[in-house]
């Protein structure tokens, strides 16, 4: 399911946005449902598909964390476009029909397709920047392939310390600018 038509389409009515192919089992029947439920429009239906279990918390929570009072505005503009998978990776451009399919590979050379998950979290050559990151901080953990789930797991290592989550939401916002 593709959440980002929520965002896209904030003033547009449940069914509307299901009409533009966002589907979940029962198609604009369960639209209407949640629609009668949270009021018709996108904003306030979010709280119901949470409601729901539809849709992770993650999502919502990840986006607060790109917006960083020391980061620039393109930072966070990049965090928030890799969040919603809309970076320009050569496996979006082949989906849109800019590159052939043939041309996916990943720029490193490893032999991956070339998309936000492989460049950010699972390339050989970009990805194990974390390991080294985490190293360097002082904590260890396993990397979600997810990038609002990493996000998540990479602030929260810091426990409750509001200073310390600052320094690692900027740790990592800084980390996805640079790869």
């Amino acid at each position: 399911m593709d959440i980002s038509l929520f965002a896209e389409n904030k003033l547009c009515s449940v069914v509307e946005v299901f009409s533009l192919g966002w589907e979940v089992g029962g198609g604009v029947g369960l639209a209407e449902t949640i629609e009668g439920v949270g009021g018709g429009d996108v904003g306030g239906v979010s709280r119901c598909l949470l409601a729901l279990d539809l849709i992770g918390s993650s999502y919502f929570a990840a986006e607060d964390l790109i917006w960083h009072k020391q980061v620039p505005l393109k930072v966070s503009i990049f965090a928030w476009k890799l969040l919603r998978d809309r970076l320009p990776t050569k496996a979006n451009l082949v989906t849109r029909g800019i590159i052939s399919p043939e041309a996916h590979f990943c720029v490193s050379g490893c032999g991956g397709i070339e998309s936000a998950q492989h460049l950010f979290f699972t390339c050989g050559t970009f990805g194990s920047l974390w390991s080294s990151v985490r190293l360097w901080i002082g904590f260890s953990s396993a990397d979600p392939q997810n990038p609002s789930d990493h996000l998540i797991q990479f602030v929260d290592a810091a426990g409750g310390r509001r200073a310390r989550r600052s320094f690692l939401q900027l740790i990592w916002l800084v980390c996805v600018w640079v790869l």
